[in-house]
């Protein structure tokens, strides 16, 4: 019994052991166990709802931003811009005061500096005075055609009278020569027939001369209207002196610079004691009006109309939304009036997308109290109705 018992504990322990080769299989059948189970469990279908419910919002968002933009264009080569008014001296002369510093604010009308006066002073009395001189040399031409409309006819109404007396003495010397001449010798001397013709031959003379004078006094209208001429060139003169009265009075009143219009004060190079010349700029000034000059595509001006509402966007100032509208577009691109406009008839041809200035005004949202300076960036977006 103990053999046997012996026996049959030795077939069991054998039967009992387990080997490596088993353990292998068995993970193997649990393995395939497990991708049976794996292959038999249904897929989740959340992540294609998520994917589908994401692609449709992005639809919705996509038609809704095209529905709402699809009347609208923009453009980011915009800037705004304005009128700026240069500041040339119309004098030439020191600066003897300065009431203005950069970037001040002025109205029309202000005083903005002091040119030194002096120089334009003597001139201005030097002026006065030739003035009066012209006027003095005036009247006294007016004087003299007075006085020359009474002479000269009564010179020739003399000479006449003379001519005529020199004629009948004339008149009488003949008769008196031939009396003396025809009677007989023993009647008369001598010393009467030669004095006879001594007389005859003086009253010949004088009626040449009376009749010269005559011929001189008969100048009258022509002596009158020299008389006028004079006086014609005095008025001249006189004008002429009135006018460099007029411009020593201009220069004079050049010297104070005042604003022709409200603004600000920009690059300003006139200082106090500087000498300014009628060619050099004292400094610029930025008048308030302001809009935005912006470079559309060719292809996005072609419904754009005069009028249309736009909404602005200044770079600078991200808070600040501006409305305005289109006030006009520009009769030519940006490069037709460039410099070096483009030849297209020679060289390759490249087409190239041109860009057309549009004038954008704006209706409201400019603060008084935050400057809108030139050339700021600015993303206008034009609306069509």
């Amino acid at each position: 019994m103990n053999a046997n018992a012996e026996g049959s504990g030795s077939d069991d322990k054998p039967g009992n052991k387990e080997t490596p080769s088993d353990n292998k299989v068995g993970n193997d059948d649990s393995k395939k166990n497990g991708d049976a189970k794996k292959a038999d469990k249904p897929h989740s279908k959340k992540p294609l709802i998520i994917l589908a419910i994401v692609v449709v919002v992005a639809g919705i968002i996509g038609f809704f931003v095209w529905f709402v933009g699809r009347n609208d264009v923009s453009t980011d080569d915009a800037y705004t811009d304005g009128n700026v008014v240069t500041m040339v001296p119309k004098v030439s002369g020191y600066v003897v005061a300065l009431y203005v510093d950069d970037n001040s604010r002025v109205k029309k009308g202000d005083l903005l500096l002091r040119i030194d006066p002096r120089d334009y002073l003597t001139a201005q009395t030097q002026a006065q005075a030739l003035l009066a001189l012209a006027k003095a040399q005036l009247t006294s031409a007016q004087d003299a055609l007075s006085v020359a409309r009474v002479q000269y006819p009564a010179q020739l109404q003399s000479a006449r009278a003379q001519q005529e007396a020199a004629a009948a003495s004339l008149a009488q010397a003949e008769a008196s020569y031939q009396r003396q001449h025809e009677v007989d010798r023993r009647a008369t001397t001598q010393e009467n027939i030669d004095q006879s013709t001594s007389q005859q031959q003086s009253a010949v003379s004088s009626l040449k001369s009376a009749s010269a004078q005559v011929n001189i006094a008969r100048l009258v209208p022509q002596q009158i209207a020299q008389a006028a001429s004079t006086v014609s060139e005095r008025e001249a003169q006189v004008q002429q002196q009135e006018a460099q009265l007029a411009q020593a009075n201009l220069n004079l009143g050049y010297t104070e610079v005042r604003s022709p219009t409200d603004g600000f004060i920009t690059l300003r190079s006139a200082q106090l004691g500087g000498y300014l010349t009628t060619d050099r700029s004292m400094f610029l000034i930025v008048t308030p009006d302001v809009w935005v000059t912006a470079n559309f595509k060719e292809s996005q001006i072609g419904r754009m109309r005069l009028g249309d509402a736009v909404d602005i966007k200044i770079d600078a100032y991200s808070a600040m939304r501006l409305r305005g509208h289109v006030q006009s577009i520009q009769y030519g691109s940006g490069a037709r009036f460039s410099a070096f406009p483009a030849e297209n008839a020679t060289g390759n041809f490249v087409k190239i997308v041109q860009r057309v200035p549009v004038k954008i005004v704006i209706d409201k949202g400019l603060d008084p109290n935050r400057p809108l300076p030139l050339g700021l960036s600015a993303d206008p977006v034009v609306h069509f109705p």
